[in-house]
């Protein structure tokens, strides 16, 4: 929190400049956002990635619609990471606050009941931090992800590590009891015997657990040469500290999604050291793009001077939602809901964060995402070979 405190900040500063007085020639985006409780960290760097875009379509005149340029405004409200509040707050945007577009809250479970009410009033929804299939795999029509599909993530680290890592025989796996961290237990599972290793270890912890001791010292006691844990940046910083605490290591540790924050370096100093995970998203690939921000480098160079943070996929992705929508309404030369869902269909562009195209379930394009470990202190890419900065070491 005091780490984000100047970046909110600034966010605050951003969006004052940027709002329009209502109007009818206003373009309305609701955002539910996780700006207090467990996943407030991540909901802050939402909220900051749509300050930046909002900032400069603004400052462009706003959004094109058949030759017209129309403002923008952003809804937003915390809804507490509490999903019943944020399915709440989604349909009072949409009935009372006459929002014309949503964007979706962090993660895929809380994701996954806002896309319901969207749905049910024909407003297309644009998920920036959502990668689970089951999300999308409902037969939702106005539904839409930045993120490519979880697929191959698991895969790829089975079969990368136990060559990295010769003797690499015995791997054992905590998971969130969430719709993504359970999701990505559940295939490393899948992924690891495939790829020969043994699973001596599988569990998972309820959502809000302040304790991992028990589970750590079960995980230690099978000596294994894999630790392989899911959840989100709070869970994980706890439990890499309680690993130290009672000296349980590995070889191999990987964390999902931890390391791809800057948040959980900062709390963790050199504990983060070694620590693997995964990625949607990286800095090294530089898109150059017909977007507001133009290339990955401006993007990055305007997040890191307005907050003082490094941006992460996040932020990168929640940008990008926005700038998807923005090319879609364009296309469409109307802000007309189901017009712009077509849009969004049949949308085939290249942005500062990479290429957007749309599956049948609204899904992303799949890519090769990035497997990643902090070195130093630093975040080094290891996969794809396009990115790649340097090889796993093992943690000592």
């Amino acid at each position: 929190m005091r780490l984000l405190k100047p970046a909110l900040i600034a966010v605050a500063a951003l969006a004052a400049l940027s709002r329009p007085a209502l109007a009818d020639d206003v373009i309305r985006i609701g955002a539910p956002l996780a700006l207090t409780g467990g996943l407030a960290d991540e909901g802050k760097k939402q909220q900051m990635a749509y300050s930046l875009w909002l900032k400069r379509v603004n400052a462009a005149g706003g959004i094109d619609v058949a030759g017209k340029k129309m403002k923008v405004e952003m809804i937003e409200i915390d809804y507490q990471t509490d999903e019943k509040r944020a399915q709440q707050i989604a349909e009072r945007m949409i009935t009372q606050d006459k929002v014309d577009f949503l964007t979706a809250p962090f993660g895929s479970g809380h994701t996954k009941v806002v896309a319901g009410v969207a749905e049910r009033y024909g407003v297309p929804l644009m998920a920036a931090v959502a990668s689970s299939d089951s999300v999308f795999n409902q037969g939702y029509k106005f539904l839409f992800g930045t993120l490519a599909p979880n697929g191959g993530i698991t895969e790829n680290m089975a079969v990368m590590f136990s060559k990295a890592i010769p003797g690499t025989k015995k791997i054992a796996i905590l998971g969130r009891e969430d719709v993504f961290p359970k999701s990505m237990a559940v295939e490393m599972k899948a992924s690891a015997e495939r790829a020969g290793l043994q699973v001596v270890y599988n569990e998972t912890y309820p959502v809000g657990t302040l304790d991992h001791a028990t589970a750590l010292s079960k995980m230690k006691s099978t000596q294994p040469d894999w630790i392989y844990i899911t959840g989100y940046s709070q869970d994980l910083i706890l439990a890499r500290k309680q690993m130290v605490d009672l000296k349980v290591t590995a070889p191999i540790v990987t964390m999902l999604t931890g390391p791809s924050y800057q948040e959980y370096i900062n709390a963790l100093g050199p504990m983060a050291n070694g620590v693997s995970s995964a990625s949607w998203w990286h800095q090294s690939a530089n898109f150059k793009s017909n977007d507001v921000f133009g290339s990955t480098d401006v993007f990055v160079k305007d997040f890191t001077a307005s907050f003082k943070l490094d941006p992460d996929y996040v932020g990168a992705s929640s940008a990008a939602a926005l700038i998807a929508l923005q090319k879609a309404i364009e296309k469409a030369g109307t802000t007309d809901k189901a017009k712009v869902r077509d849009a969004l269909a049949g949308l085939d562009i290249v942005t500062f964060y990479g290429p957007i195209k749309f599956g049948p379930n609204g899904m992303n394009q799949g890519r090769d995402l990035p497997i990643i470990q902090v070195q130093n202190g630093k975040v080094v890419p290891l996969y794809p070979d396009a990115i790649k900065q340097g090889t796993l070491q093992v943690v000592r």
